[in-house]
């Protein structure tokens, strides 16, 4: 029997050191613990209440890649220099979570935590999500 909820997503795009995208890309997912920033973001996403599928817990989602950027003026990159184009390896780290739930003070801690200038955190409308019992 199916069943239906409502959530939302939040979604982390986080900085990793070469090695580690290196080590992701060979096969080696639990390469995102040992990565200083992608590890204090993902123990936040892993805090109730997201993640939260009934039996499984700390449910979260890993996508590989780089983000390209070019830093204006004004900018403090934390990788790259002003007025140069760079490519960052990235992760993106996402977490499901109930659509009624509260994660302000879970979203605080993520853009604290983040290395960037401007951190992308992207936090999507309520969806359903298909289950079964």
């Amino acid at each position: 029997m199916s069943t239906m909820r409502w959530v939302r997503d939040i979604r982390v795009y986080c900085p990793v050191a070469p090695a580690t995208l290196a080590a992701l890309m060979a096969g080696e997912p639990g390469a995102v613990e040992r990565d200083e920033t992608a590890a204090a973001l993902l123990a936040i996403l892993r805090t109730p209440p997201l993640g939260d599928f009934g039996r499984y817990r700390e449910v979260v989602e890993l996508s590989l890649g780089y983000e390209g950027f070019r830093p204006g003026e004004g900018a403090v990159p934390a990788l790259g220099a002003v007025g140069q184009a760079s490519w960052s390896p990235t992760v993106i780290l996402t977490a499901m979570f109930d659509a009624e739930a509260d994660v302000d003070a879970l979203a605080d801690r993520l853009l604290a935590a983040h290395p960037w200038d401007v951190p992308v955190i992207a936090v999507s409308e309520p969806y359903r999500l298909l289950g079964r019992e």
